[in-house]
């Protein structure tokens, strides 16, 4: 170097930090930020979305995303469906079969195509998350007990091999009986769960140190279900991997500015010819130009009712006089007062709206009664900002209160026997039906609370 200079220091002292009250931790804080850049992250889902298609090739096999963050490594074209298996399922001593997440849709993807790949991924340190090590397992063998109680080869749970300890694995074993009679007590049709199905499950793993043996390729006797994680895994920190980022797509509320799998897989070129303190902003406007395109949603039949229809909101939708009767979980009540055919419940976002909503559920059943009385077969939508949360609440509030077991409407002539086990078998219609349907445990709360202390029940 020119002058004889050192281009490398030599010593702590020689050291250059930006000022003179930054530390040596905080100035590693500020590397690590910068190994976490939206750069860095995009271009290290594309590294694991590459893994995914060479799984899904090698097994002959369609994609199926873990939401929320497998999404992020398939191309919306690529993607055939979505499952909901929580990592909290799987967590020691709290393993469980959510009656809350059926996954009941990814039932005939599997017998049309004779299994399918769920794709999830983990952050730094670890093989695969708890999602795919455990409750898609227990998840399985509750699916196989349940609904092919004489193929009883397939009873057992089905563990990712020499992964978990022996006592873990024999733990969760004697849980399962448990959790197929929470699946019974649904009262579903498992008669017709076994046509959607067909044959029962086998789980092989595919990951970055082993895919299962081919011996393990779709048979006549089985589904195969492969468990994908997509992600190499890192046991140091970022800055040790060049900028590559185990479970980049994981917690994207951190990190995305709103950014969706959808719009990253439209836009990844440009995006990553895009400078990191640009990005921002590139983001904000590529998002809201999908959302105008994305407008004019579908509502979504609530089965075994003919009548019943939940979506987000959207004034496309309620402007489309494609429904008689709405109700509005969100918008200002004011709005809905000359219209004796809608109902605005005002409620607040989040934490506050699944409290507000306890207070206005006895409107939403006057409304509902007064109205399908005199005419039951009026389709009624049930809207919310998300169309999961406050909407499906209410829904379970109607279902409860105003349907019978075959899904016609009776009115307050119901008279259903309200228990806790009552309203997770309606709420099951609900999931069944809307599969990203997650009401929060403080709507869930308001709703119990509401039926429960009613006084003629």
């Amino acid at each position: 170097m020119a002058g004889g200079s050192d281009p490398f220091p030599v010593s702590v002292s020689s050291l250059h930090f930006p000022s003179k009250e930054q530390s040596i931790s905080q100035t590693l804080s500020s590397l690590r930020r910068s190994a976490l850049s939206i750069t860095n992250r995009l271009q290290s889902i594309e590294a694991d979305a590459a893994f995914v298609q060479e799984v899904a090739q090698y097994y002959d096999l369609p994609l199926v995303a873990n939401e929320r963050c497998g999404s992020w490594y398939i191309p919306p074209g690529a993607k055939t469906g979505s499952a909901y298996f929580k990592s909290t399922d799987g967590h020691t001593g709290q393993w469980d079969f959510s009656c809350r997440r059926l996954n009941l849709q990814i039932l005939p993807i599997a017998r049309k195509y004779g299994g399918c790949i769920i794709v999830d991924s983990t952050r730094r340190g670890k093989l695969m998350p708890d999602a795919l090590s455990k409750t898609v397992p227990i998840w399985c063998a509750v699916i196989n007990r349940a609904l092919f109680p004489s193929d009883t080869a397939y009873h057992p749970v089905q563990f990712p091999p020499n992964f978990l300890p022996a006592s873990e694995e024999s733990q969760i074993g004697h849980r399962i009986d448990d959790f197929v009679k929470s699946l019974k007590d649904l009262k579903l049709d498992l008669d017709d769960l076994r046509q959607q199905l067909g044959k029962p499950i086998r789980v092989a793993w595919a990951n970055r140190s082993y895919f299962h043996p081919t011996d393990l390729q779709k048979g006549d006797e089985y589904n195969l279900f492969v468990a994908c994680s997509a992600s190499k895994r890192v046991h140091g920190a970022e800055m040790s991997e060049g900028g590559y980022i185990q479970g980049a797509g994981d917690d994207s509320e951190g990190w995305a500015h709103g950014l969706t799998p959808p719009v990253f897989w439209a836009h990844k070129s440009t995006l990553s010819k895009t400078g990191e303190e640009d990005l921002p902003e590139l983001i904000g406007s590529l998002v809201e130009e999908h959302r105008k395109q994305d407008s004019g949603q579908q509502a979504t039949l609530i089965a075994p009712t003919r009548n019943l229809y939940i979506s987000p909101a959207d004034p496309q939708l309620n402007a489309s006089g494609a429904y008689d009767l709405i109700i509005n979980c969100n918008e200002s009540p004011e709005a809905s007062e000359d219209h004796a055919k809608r109902l605005n419940l005002g409620c607040g976002l989040s934490k506050v709206g699944s409290r507000d909503l306890r207070k206005h559920l006895h409107k939403v059943v006057a409304f509902a009664t007064s109205q399908l009385e005199s005419n039951s077969s009026q389709s009624l939508l049930i809207t919310c900002e998300s169309g999961k949360d406050l909407s499906a609440g209410v829904l379970l509030a109607i279902l409860c209160l105003c349907y019978d077991d075959e899904g016609h409407f009776t009115g307050t002539h119901a008279k259903n026997r309200i228990d806790k086990q009552f309203i997770r078998q309606r709420l099951a219609w609900i999931v069944s039906s809307k599969h990203d349907v997650n009401p929060s445990r403080s709507t869930l709360q308001s709703v119990n609370a509401f039926l429960m202390e009613r006084p003629d029940y």
